[in-house]
């Protein structure tokens, strides 16, 4: 079985390159699509990025490692990321993050037991006139209080 899904993400990965090309600008697109689809890159899917856009491997991986957004690792079905710049740290963030912390039973960085959210912090989400904000998935919410956070936690379980 397992030999099979690597098989299907080989022609997968090839038609991505064939998409986008084999250049150094095509990386960070091959990339974002195998995220998009996977919700992570795998060890495999790296090498053979690698192996065919004819780059070491370890350029490939510190492409993932740069971006926030692009991991190496499987998160939650929902990814949680709660801004942590200075403005919504002023606009009172601290009481979101603990009440999101309390609801979910986990600290940023960790993934809920059923696999359905991860938590993670983001520098920026150009939102600094509206903080807290948090982002959920691809959806910004702005204004964040601790009940409103929670109730977009709960709405996404």
């Amino acid at each position: 079985m397992l030999v099979l899904e690597k098989n299907a993400l080989s022609v997968e990965i090839e038609s991505l390159v064939n998409k986008y090309g084999t250049d150094r600008p095509a990386l960070l697109q091959i990339l974002q699509a195998i995220q998009r689809k996977h919700k992570y890159i795998s060890d495999f899917a790296q090498q053979e990025v690698a192996r065919l856009l004819n780059i070491h491997p370890v350029e490939v991986y510190s492409v993932i490692t740069f971006y926030s957004f692009l991991c190496s690792e499987p998160k939650g079905r929902n990814i949680v990321r709660l801004c942590r710049t200075i403005s919504c740290d002023m606009a009172g963030k601290d009481v979101v993050e603990a009440a999101v912390k309390r609801e979910l039973g986990i600290s940023f960085g960790e993934t809920t037991k059923d696999k359905r959210i991860t938590l993670e912090y983001t520098n920026c989400l150009g939102m600094c006139d509206q903080g807290p904000a948090m982002l959920v998935n691809e959806k910004v919410y702005t204004h964040l209080d601790p009940e409103t956070a929670v109730n977009i936690l709960n709405e996404i379980r």
